[in-house]
């Protein structure tokens, strides 16, 4: 049996990691200054990380959700506490996808509606509904584009409003900083006003923090630099540092019954002390104060490169715009100056998703990789 043939690989194999560096199976160490979509949140193998699972397992890795597991309430606990959104309930799962499909399931049955409003660029994931919220066609099968979805433009209040007022929307999704799409983000007039058009016409808001959240942009989520308070929060990528979880943080004024919501494998006890480890560090070492002191300093290296037209996003979420497409740039900074970087939808733009733990020595060297290719 071969491997189903949908990624486009580079000729790399990694076999271990420590910190940003990854050593390939000759012995080539890399950069990594993408952590495999945001995933990576507090470094490879950080220590503490590495001890919190391994005492887990010694004890027990997986019981199903019929049984209780402290665990899920110690992590919902230090969740609430480290993002300020005590006022949320914390439902567990595996993906970012599966988040949003029960964030989206949540709305329609909460408002008894099916129409979804989302956005130009947005990734919202690749199954049912949520790849039916996703604007790419080439992603979306028949099956997808049954769902009832409407993509709208950042910033133009008329068309949203227009929309929403027509009374069948259960949800508007978005992302306060676009991943996939390339590093945009609404304003915040527009991000209040959605806000307050979604309570008038009935709608919930959901807020996908599947990349930008866990303290990737300078605060906890993203939609924190906004000044609104979402229905539902979708969470993933940091939440395990790799270990598979993600999560839906759902508002107080929302009631929980009995099947609502399920999940096999969501919220073992391994995919729990991951999690908590995560929590634990960006704690103890202040990531999120770090992720804002170096992207002032990551906009103030890239303002010296004159091939660089702007620079996009916040904190440790960050895109450098250029007037060509950057495919073959990344190739270069990963066949030449072994450094990982990512791509986006919008081709100029190059994604820059490090470790929340990084610091000014490590931007210094891949700027000086970048300069050199350019």
């Amino acid at each position: 049996m071969n491997l189903f043939d949908v990624y486009p690989l580079y000729n790399v194999t990694p076999v271990s990691a420590k910190g940003i560096v990854v050593i390939d199976d000759k012995g080539q160490k890399y950069l990594d200054f993408y952590g495999g979509h945001a995933v990576i949140s507090i470094g490879h193998s950080h220590p503490h990380y590495v001890r919190r699972i391994k005492e887990q397992l010694d004890q027990i890795g997986f019981y199903s959700n019929a049984i209780q597991n402290p665990l899920q309430c110690e992590l919902a606990e230090k969740l609430g506490k480290l993002s300020n959104c005590e006022d949320y309930n914390l439902f567990l799962c595996n993906s970012g996808a599966e988040a949003n499909e029960n964030a989206l399931k949540l709305a329609s049955f909460q408002t008894g509606k099916s129409r979804v409003l989302a956005f130009q660029n947005s990734f919202h994931g690749r199954t049912s509904a949520a790849v039916a919220a996703t604007d790419d066609l080439k992603i979306n099968a028949p099956i997808n584009q049954q769902q009832k979805v409407t993509f709208l433009p950042f910033d133009d209040i008329k068309a949203f409003t227009k929309e929403i007022e027509k009374g069948d929307v259960c949800a508007v999704i978005l992302e306060a900083i676009q991943g996939v799409g390339g590093l945009d983000e609404p304003s915040t007039e527009f991000y209040q006003e959605i806000a307050k058009l979604c309570k008038e016409h009935h709608a919930l808001l959901i807020a996908d923090e599947v990349q930008s959240g866990y303290g990737r942009s300078g605060k906890f989520f993203a939609f924190q630099h906004h000044d609104i308070h979402p229905d539902i929060i979708t969470i993933a990528k940091g939440m395990g540092n790799g270990f598979p979880i993600g999560g839906v943080l759902i508002h107080d004024s929302i009631k929980a019954s009995y099947g609502l919501l399920g999940t096999t494998f969501g919220g073992n006890h391994l995919a729990c002390a991951a999690a908590l480890a995560v929590l634990e560090v960006i704690e103890q070492e202040f990531l999120i104060e770090n992720a804002n002191k170096l992207y002032e300093y990551f906009i103030s290296k890239a303002a010296k490169i004159p091939e660089v037209r702007r620079v996009k996003g916040r904190g440790l979420m960050i895109g450098l715009e250029f007037d060509f497409d950057v495919s073959e740039l990344r190739k270069k900074l990963i066949y030449n100056q072994h450094l990982f970087t990512g791509g986006a939808k919008d081709k100029r733009v190059l994604r820059i998703l490090p470790a929340l733990n990084i610091t000014k020595k490590h931007i210094d060297l891949f700027f000086e990789a970048l300069q050199t290719e350019l």
